[in-house]
């Protein structure tokens, strides 16, 4: 069981690491091309959710994150039984929920830095962080647990 928290800890780690390194070493508004022009470090600071939604209302973030985090625990322990990839999915959620919760509570705001140009459809993808990338993966993997999970069962 404390390997997969263990996967929640490392993604908090990383997640604060890497914001971090954004705080200490790149002015607001600093954009560092990684490969130009799809892909860039951008320091962003985001005081809302998902696009900047709800800015401000930084009490519905800690309710719903303490809802959130409450649930995954809940379902880690109750429905994860013999289901290693519900547990993952479960935790690296609990992992990316947490990320951003810590720059919430400890910034008044979330660290963003990752800048995506999707040069198919010339769309700029949302600037986000690495607990961002662990909400989507987890929700991803939940997803394929949930569509896969009778064929799981079975095997």
């Amino acid at each position: 069981m404390f390997i997969y928290y263990g996967i929640a800890a490392i993604i908090v780690i990383l997640d604060q690491w890497t914001k971090w390194l954004v705080v200490q070493q790149m002015e607001i508004g600093e954009r560092v091309s990684i490969v130009e022009p799809y892909i860039a470090l951008l320091s962003h600071r985001n005081k809302g959710a998902a696009w900047g939604m709800l800015e401000g209302q930084m009490w519905l973030f800690y309710i719903v994150t303490a809802a959130v985090v409450v649930g995954i625990l809940y379902y880690f322990h109750t429905h994860g039984k013999d289901q290693p990839l519900l547990k993952v999915s479960l935790m690296v959620l609990l992992g990316g929920a947490v990320g951003n919760f810590i720059d919430r509570l400890l910034r008044g705001e979330v660290v963003d830095f990752v800048d995506i140009l999707i040069p198919v459809v010339n769309y700029d993808f949302p600037i986000f962080n690495v607990a961002d990338a662990a909400l989507t993966i987890g929700v991803i993997m939940m997803i394929i647990y949930i569509l896969f999970e009778e064929k799981l069962q079975k095997k």
